[in-house]
């Protein structure tokens, strides 16, 4: 479940449109057309990149009159987050090692 949970959550995070979303939701609740406004687009096509982030678990979508209102899911991100860490260790132990074997070759 967490791995089909990190491709959603990464399949989001792959569109620039979705990340600058997630940034404005970050200050706080936001309506899909106060979405769409700085991306010059649509209602229709800003709600479909709203529908992959709600899908992902990432925003949660509410009506509130005739607006729907977004509120950011951080949760998702943390596992994210979380699964790159373990990867971070790795990556710093080669360059490490690569660090340490330039140091001693021979000039």
């Amino acid at each position: 479940m967490v791995e089909r949970n990190l491709d959603a959550t990464f399949t989001a995070l792959a569109d620039p449109t979705r990340r600058a979303m997630l940034a404005a939701l970050s200050t706080g609740e936001k309506s899909i057309g106060e979405l769409a406004a700085p991306h010059a687009m649509s209602f229709a096509g800003a709600s479909k990149h709203v529908g992959v982030l709600v899908r992902a678990g990432l925003v949660r979508r509410r009506k509130v009159g005739r607006q729907q209102v977004c509120t950011l899911e951080a949760a998702p991100l943390r596992d994210a987050e979380e699964w790159l860490h373990r990867w971070e260790g790795f990556w710093t132990r080669r360059l490490d090692a690569l660090e340490a074997a330039l140091r001693d070759k021979p000039q």
